[in-house]
């Protein structure tokens, strides 16, 4: 009877697989036939040949990385591909001699300062959660909010947000439910308090994201795109709007979740799981030293790259001096590089060499050109843009979202390209409505102490007030400071 039980288990696990794989396929094909007929309805006699090839890349990674007929990082690679195959065969006609120089730069976004930047912090990130600094820090840090509830969520939601600005949301999410978790086992199933921390933890692991340039790959997007458009934009420069953006929607988000979850008068202490170790033992020492050498390059590398304009080195240089002490000193080594996220890294090159096929090979001024009749009321544009990233961030990767809006932005606000990117990366970390909005989200509900319902609530508020808060910040910022206005 087991036999036969599991036989049938298989089966109709052989089945799902199938039947996902044609689904797959159905969406693949669907997405081709979709942007050959959005291209074929947008097609104009001026358009060259190569505008018409990157207008159909646009649309048909749109239509993949909805649809997640590919993974997403796959649709990274496509669009290397599919820039080189049809930059060479356009230009080979045209421009036979310099026909390389027309595609290289695609390749070079591989190079990026943004790819060398994200690099460097996963590096410090592996390096944190390797040696267990990231589960140090949080003792300490969680031990300094005392014994009420709401304060202790507080604490947790604190420290979560800060380790995302330098770790990825989902490593943090994944580190602190595991530090929690022997607390939250010893409440009840359906305990507030479980529920409160939980989700607390999840969003503000994707709301501290926004803290920094290597805090979530949408910001790296968004500063590559101004890059590319001639506005410098660093290390400081995202962390004077985007510091503040994630600490404030984080009270925000406690706000919300200590009304809806916590007693007013209630006192508890978490008492969180301790390593028994030997304080004379040499492993010991040793691991103390690598700890020792870990916080010495966050703290040097976090310096360098906030006084960038002092000493002149750039961010994406700085970032190889993690890469280089770390694994010289033997903390990070070669099986560590190869669990690094690569697939988000291609993922964000593949959506950087669109945004910049867009705009050299002349599509975007093309479209300039037509919406400079049209009075396009910005203010309108920047919150529709806002809540329409949240919208999307909700139902597919943020970065991918980011990568697909960024450039239609750029276009649309073509005599002030600042301020929608920011608006963007930022808003797109402020999707939390549903279990799949996010990784982080993701392995809170994998707990098994949360239903899906538990996460509209916060989900719908902060998908409100976050977009208006993140563009009412970002606007009245370069008003004031910048003068764009």
């Amino acid at each position: 009877m087991a036999d036969s039980r599991g036989v049938s288990l298989n089966l109709m696990s052989h089945i799902q697989k199938v039947v996902d794989v044609q689904s797959r396929v159905i969406y693949f094909l669907l997405s081709i036939i979709f942007s050959f007929a959005i291209t074929y309805a947008l097609y104009e006699p001026a358009m060259d040949q190569a505008q018409i090839y990157v207008l159909f890349l646009l649309f048909l990674s749109i239509g993949l990385w909805v649809t997640e007929a590919i993974p997403p990082f796959a649709v990274g690679l496509l669009v290397f591909g599919f820039l080189i195959f049809a930059m060479n065969s356009y230009y080979s006609q045209i421009d036979p001699e310099n026909v390389r120089s027309h595609y290289v730069e695609y390749i070079n976004s591989w190079s990026s300062s943004v790819i060398w930047l994200m690099l460097g912090g996963f590096f410090m990130a592996e390096a944190m959660s390797k040696t267990k600094l990231d589960r140090e820090v949080f003792k300490i840090s969680i031990s300094r909010f005392g014994t009420s509830p709401k304060y202790v969520l507080l604490g947790i939601m604190l420290t979560t947000a800060l380790f995302s600005m330098i770790m990825s949301n989902t490593a943090t999410t994944a580190m602190m439910i595991a530090s929690v978790l022997p607390f939250i086992n010893t409440l009840d199933k359906d305990s507030p308090f479980s529920k409160a921390i939980l989700i607390g933890i999840a969003g503000s692991a994707s709301i501290g994201g926004m803290g920094t340039l290597i805090g979530s790959p949408p910001n790296a997007i968004a500063v590559e795109a101004l890059n590319n458009n001639g506005i410098d934009i660093g290390f400081l420069e995202w962390m004077m709007v985007g510091f503040p953006i994630a600490l404030i929607l984080t009270v925000m988000f406690w706000f919300i979740l200590s009304k809806k979850y916590l007693a007013r008068k209630k006192s508890i202490k978490i008492e969180l799981e301790e390593e028994t170790v030997d304080l004379t033992s040499s492993t010991y020492k040793f691991d103390r030293i690598k700890k020792q050498v870990v916080l010495a390059v966050l703290f040097i590398t976090l310096l360098l790259w906030l006084t960038e304009k002092l000493h002149g080195i750039p961010a994406s240089v700085v970032s190889l001096l993690p890469i280089i002490l770390l694994t010289m000193f033997g903390i990070i080594n070669g099986d560590d590089v190869r669990k690094l996220p690569w697939d988000t890294l291609m993922l964000v090159a593949g959506g950087l060499a669109l945004g910049l096929a867009i705009k050299e090979t002349g599509l975007a001024s093309f479209y300039v050109e037509k919406i400079q009749q049209y009075d396009l009321n910005f203010y309108v544009m920047a919150i529709s843009f806002a809540f329409l990233t949240v919208v999307m961030s909700n139902i597919m990767s943020n970065t991918a979202t980011a990568t697909i809006l960024i450039p239609i932005s750029i276009i649309l606000t073509f005599n002030n390209p600042v301020v929608l990117p920011l608006v963007i990366g930022l808003s797109a970390s402020a999707a939390l409505f549903l279990p799949i909005s996010t990784p982080p989200n993701a392995i809170a509900y994998s707990t098994g102490k949360l239903e899906q319902k538990d996460f509209r609530s916060g989900g719908i508020a902060l998908g409100i007030v976050g977009p208006l808060f993140i563009t009412t910040v970002v606007i009245l910022i370069f008003m004031v400071l910048y003068k764009v206005y």
